[in-house]
């Protein structure tokens, strides 16, 4: 395979683009406090994952798959989905429900799990004042067919624009909960722990973001978990005011965080490859 191959997504992509945001971050919580609402989906993650113990490393390990898909090469990107795949496969719950053992690949927790992602991905960076016209978004919300396919789904029962994720969600609504799982999740996500050095930045950084990332769910959210939000015109200037102070921060210094996906596709493919929005086309 040529060294200059662009992924799965390429360059002229709205995820190539997009995802080099730093409101992919506050995204990424908001996702997780959606997908907890799902009784069978969280019952998975309490049961299978150390997030108590590595939450930082199960983040890293998420920014790691979507980084990889999105700026990887096509080989990586299908490795990284083989993974997953195999990972999933492995693992079994318990339904809170019924007391019966069940699949944590099982389609229905896989197209959840993915529905609330790009929700939330969407959501966080149209509210935040990321520049995507309606057509971009839905544009973003086709291209992750693929990134459903990669862990296991079909892309043609995936939603492929706003309106049909909003008609999903609108279907499942009735089979959410805020169990005594999805309040442990609250819970962690308010105090999540952290190496002792780190504190300070937990004490600092941390309260905002996940206040923020929580304010950002849809109201029927805040009404399962019993706790309210500030008003959605406060909340969407909250966003772009955080949306507005992070992107002040130069995308070069950004891109060092590791793992540091963005950089290694811009040196594979080339300058005229870095995520920039002004060339996103209308």
């Amino acid at each position: 395979m040529s060294v200059r191959d662009p992924g799965l997504f390429t360059p002229a992509s709205v995820t190539w683009q997009a995802h080099g945001d730093p409101m992919m971050w506050v995204a990424g919580i908001r996702a997780l406090y959606l997908q907890a609402l799902h009784p069978r989906a969280v019952r998975a993650v309490v049961e299978n994952s150390d997030f108590r113990e590595d939450a930082w490393g199960r983040l890293r390990r998420t920014a790691d798959f979507v980084g990889t898909t999105t700026y990887g090469t096509t080989e990586a990107a299908e490795r990284a989905g083989a993974r997953v795949r195999r990972i999933h496969d492995t693992l079994r719950a318990t339904d809170p429900d019924t007391g019966r053992t069940y699949r944590i690949d099982e389609p229905e927790l896989l197209l959840w799990v993915h529905c609330a992602e790009i929700d939330s991905y969407v959501h966080v960076l149209c509210r935040s004042g990321y520049p995507l016209s309606d057509a971009l978004a839905d544009r973003y919300v086709a291209e992750h067919r693929e990134s459903a396919r990669l862990v296991g789904l079909d892309p043609a029962g995936v939603p492929g624009s706003r309106a049909e994720l909003a008609a999903y969600f609108a279907s499942v609504r009735p089979s959410l909960a805020a169990g005594a799982d999805a309040r442990e999740i609250d819970d962690f996500l308010r105090r999540p722990g952290v190496h002792p050095l780190l504190l300070p930045a937990r004490a600092l950084l941390w309260p905002h973001v996940a206040r923020l990332a929580y304010a950002a769910l849809p109201p029927w959210a805040h009404a399962l978990y019993g706790r309210p939000a500030p008003p959605p015109a406060t909340v969407t200037r909250r966003l772009r005011l955080t949306g507005a102070a992070l992107r002040t921060v130069p995308a070069r210094v950004r891109w060092q965080l590791p793992p540091k996906h963005i950089l290694r596709a811009t040196a594979r493919l080339g300058p005229g490859s870095r995520p920039d929005p002004r060339r996103l086309e209308p």
